[in-house]
């Protein structure tokens, strides 16, 4: 049983909370191990490479991820009042999500499931 009144451990629990910039992303139509291509080649990059980066990649999850990135610096400006040049990108990880059953038509009556995975993203940024 926690000690003290709610208001106490609410304001605990409060202060224990992550002030760093994020934006997440849930329930995206692209499996994790595609999305994870894209974020191991911004993972630790400073924001205008990382963003010059998912401009030219060809992958699909890298339009996804860049309009996330966005997000993140918008959040990280307006509201902690950080400045966009001195950001980097601290954390970028993807997790599964659900995943959408669907069923194929084989030969001779048979049916194939086809799984359509999705993921969870989250980019977290901070100042250098």
């Amino acid at each position: 049983m926690a000690k003290g009144h709610r208001s106490q451990i609410k304001r605990e629990r409060n202060a224990q909370k992550d002030t760093r910039p994020s934006a997440k992303l849930s329930y995206a139509r692209i499996p994790v191990q595609k999305a994870c291509f894209v974020l191991d080649a911004i993972r630790g990059k400073d924001v205008t490479s990382a963003l010059a980066i998912l401009e030219y990649s060809p992958r699909y999850a890298s339009g996804v991820i860049k309009k996330l990135l966005e997000s993140a610096i918008a959040n990280a400006e307006n509201n902690n009042g950080m400045n966009a040049a001195n950001l980097y990108i601290e954390e970028c990880y993807a997790s599964n999500g659900p995943i959408m059953k669907r069923v194929r038509p084989r030969a001779q009556g048979r049916a194939y499931r086809i799984e359509k995975r999705m993921s969870h993203i989250k980019i977290v940024l901070n100042e250098k």
